[in-house]
């Protein structure tokens, strides 16, 4: 059964294809699926409803969430005896 998949070309600066080459790795995709995966997700608006999720979700719990933040980095921001300036 032969492919229904068209093959294209594209030029990108090298750069922008290491980034996205990490990126796909980073989620265990090749390249190829890794584009493909974003056109989708740009063309259908799954990309835009995940992004106006996140935003909801920061609009609504963001204090809660800078509180923790500023809980777990506090260990850290205190100075130590001897440690340097």
């Amino acid at each position: 059964m032969a492919s229904t998949k068209k093959q294209t070309q594209v030029r990108l600066e090298p750069d922008v294809l290491k980034a996205g080459k990490v990126a796909a790795a980073a989620r265990r995709l090749d390249f190829n699926k890794y584009v493909e995966q974003l056109i989708i997700e740009d063309t259908t608006g799954a990309r835009a409803a995940g992004m106006a999720a996140a935003q909801l979700f920061i609009d609504v719990h963001g204090e809660f969430l800078d509180d923790l933040e500023q809980q777990f980095d506090a260990p850290y921001d205190e100075r130590r005896p001897g440690a340097a300036a």
